[in-house]
């Protein structure tokens, strides 16, 4: 009788069972939970610790995941501090809900130990992933790592493709194709940069980074009228939310060299026309004073009664000697009356 009783007691006890179940909760550095209990006799308290067994420091560190090509990821991670010398690393995700879990199919190792894991299949995988990586040692038990991540916050975007430059006397249009994504995102979610940099120029210089957001035509005008030099313009992309940037396209080229050869012929026929009139008027110049040598001014004769307070461009007649070896001979005739 009293085992018949016993046995409905803990029938009665399995029906009044509760369970609650923690998804966005990480474990590795050790919780605590609490049960707090409410009865007609009073409350009732109750905490269960869930330590993470073995020793401190020999869980993998470091870890990190990246989404790339929209198929496929890579995680890595580096050996504990304290982690014995045959430690084996081993990772598994499982999607939020909890009913599919993946186990790495492809590792990277280190010395013979797991450092990296390679996913090429991330089908069933949700926004929202939990990553768990345990360890595995002959010498003792080895502490494990778990993570939560978002697919859209480690995805990096391929470059965009098809990128296309078309120009015409006032403007150039950039176009390009939205990269292909894992996460079903609208072309209002991304974000692009350009980078515009003029060819041949030094770092630093001359580079436009533009920033748009993205669009149904993914299209952009970049004013730039005729002629203009070569350039060249890459894009990459991101969402607009994280803009964490993907790797860039490769460089589309645009524009052409006729602008510095414009430039040439706008400098050169300045600098030999400024270099003619300098030569012109040198020889003119010159050619005036040698005249003044050959020709020289006559001077006016002073007028000793009238121009005292003139200017001394004159001179008195007996003070204008003649030049050495001429002798002027004067002629005087004597006129007498005869009767």
């Amino acid at each position: 009788g009293r085992q018949t009783n016993t046995t409905q007691s803990r029938g009665e006890l399995r029906k009044k069972e509760c369970s609650c179940t923690f998804r966005e909760v990480t474990l590795h550095g050790g919780v605590t939970f609490e049960v707090h209990v409410q009865t007609s006799q009073g409350v009732f308290q109750e905490k269960m610790p869930y330590p993470n067994p073995g020793k401190q420091g020999s869980a993998a560190r470091n870890f990190s995941c990246f989404i790339y090509n929209a198929d496929f990821m890579n995680c890595s991670w580096a050996r504990g501090p304290t982690a014995p010398r045959d430690v084996q690393y081993f990772l598994s995700v499982q999607d939020s809900k909890g009913r599919r879990e993946i186990r790495c199919p492809y590792y990277t190792q280190d010395l013979g130990t797991h450092v990296g894991c390679h996913l090429n299949n991330l089908t069933g995988l949700t926004s929202r992933n939990y990553f768990l990586v345990t360890g595995t040692s002959r010498e003792g038990e080895v502490q494990f790592f778990d993570s939560l991540l978002d697919t859209n916050k480690i995805e990096r975007f391929d470059p965009p493709s098809n990128v296309t430059v078309t120009c015409n006397k006032t403007q150039c249009v950039v176009r390009w194709r939205r990269p292909r994504t894992h996460q079903r995102l609208h072309h209002q979610e991304l974000s692009y940069q350009l980078h515009v940099c003029r060819e041949n120029s030094q770092p630093d210089t001359e580079n436009t980074l533009i920033t748009v957001l993205g669009d149904l035509d993914n299209r952009y005008n970049l004013p730039t009228s005729e002629p203009r030099a070569k350039r060249t313009v890459k894009i990459r992309a991101a969402d607009f939310r994280i803009l964490t940037w993907g790797p860039w396209s490769k460089p589309t080229e645009f524009g052409s060299d006729d602008g510095q050869t414009s430039a040439v012929y706008i400098y050169v026929p300045l600098v030999l026309g400024t270099v003619v009139c300098a030569l012109v008027l040198g020889f003119l110049f010159k050619r005036c004073v040698r005249m003044q040598q050959l020709f020289p001014p006559v001077p006016k004769i002073k007028d000793k009664l009238n121009d005292e307070n003139q200017v001394e461009d004159q001179i008195i007649w007996e003070e204008f000697a003649a030049e050495e070896g001429k002798v002027y001979r004067e002629e005087i005739l004597t006129v007498k009356e005869v009767t």
